[in-house]
Parts: C-alpha cells; sequence; structure tokens
C-alpha cells in the first residue's frame, strides 16, 4: 500500500491554506516545476489545474482534477500524465494537538499504471511521498504571517517523516 502520513508542525488550516492555492501545488508536489489553473474554483470538485513535470532533460504536461473536496479536511485529486494514465490521490488534513497529521494515500488508477501496479511500484510511489510531505511540512512550516500560528516555537528539524 502506498500509504504515508507526515507531522506538520502548523495548525490544519495552514495546512489547507497551501494546499487550496493552486499556485503553490508546484511547491509541494514532487517533479513539477509550474502550476496553473485550468477551469474551476480550485479546490472545489472538477477544478483542474495544468502542471508541467521535468525529470532531467524530460518535461511534459499533465493535468490534475479535484474528484472529491471537505474544506479543511480532505482533498481527493485524479492526476493524470500522459502515456502513463492517473493516479488517485487522497489527502486527508487532521488536527494532531496544536499540529496537524496529514495522510497521503495514492495509487494508480487508470492506464499503463493502473494495470501494472505491484509492490515495486508502491515503493516507488512511497519514497515519492516522503519526498512530497517533506516539502509540504517546509512549505507551510516556513510560510509568513498569520497562518503561522506556532511561529515561535523552535524546530529541531523542518520536517519529521513518520
Amino acid at each position: 500500500m502506498a500509504v504515508r502520513h507526515q507531522l506538520i508542525r502548523r495548525a490544519p488550516e495552514a495546512v489547507w491554506a497551501v494546499l487550496a492555492d493552486p499556485s503553490r501545488y508546484s511547491d509541494w508536489v514532487v517533479g513539477t516545476s509550474n502550476s496553473k489553473p485550468l477551469d474551476g474554483d480550485w479546490p472545489e470538485v472538477g477544478s483542474r489545474l495544468l502542471y508541467t513535470v521535468r525529470i532531467g532533460p524530460w518535461s511534459g504536461d499533465g493535468e490534475t482534477v479535484v474528484r472529491r473536496c471537505v474544506p479543511g479536511a480532505e482533498l481527493e485529486l485524479e492526476a493524470f500524465a500522459k502515456g502513463i494514465g492517473s493516479a488517485r490521490i487522497a489527502l486527508d488534513v487532521r488536527p494532531w494537538g496544536e499540529e496537524t497529521l496529514i495522510i497521503c494515500d495514492e495509487h494508480p488508477l487508470r492506464g499503463l499504471g493502473g494495470r501494472w501496479h505491484n509492490t515495486l511500484s508502491d515503493a516507488v510511489i512511497q519514497l515519492r511521498h516522503r519526498d512530497m510531505l517533506g516539502r509540504l511540512a517546509r512549505t507551510v512550516e516556513n510560510g509568513t504571517g498569520e497562518d503561522r500560528p506556532n511561529a515561535d516555537r523552535t524546530d529541531e528539524a523542518s520536517a519529521r517523516a513518520v
């Protein structure tokens, strides 16, 4: 199973503010170099983002669609990559004291990725999640202004992968 969690040292509202900002998508999603809204009001159900993925000299465009949204708590996305298919990515945002526990569950859904889904692909997804959730934690924790209710706390590390 490709499920991973991360403790983020900020309130759930700060985490949700990053998830709900389409211009921040490439700040935390591994491999994306930019993103822009295509249509709809992100993260409303049916809204879409266009993003570019860069891996070495290769680049390609992809699209992410919001399939389910419970504002402040749950965001389920379907990410499409040409030639590979799509994946379901579920993000569960949970209060954890004054901090936030985020749980990411991703599985290939359609196309080659869905047909070839196995233990090895789950291991690769786990590595990607470790980086992605670490980036999300750093993005949220290094934010400025009102979205940093715990900013006066000293951090021993910028993110804790669990």
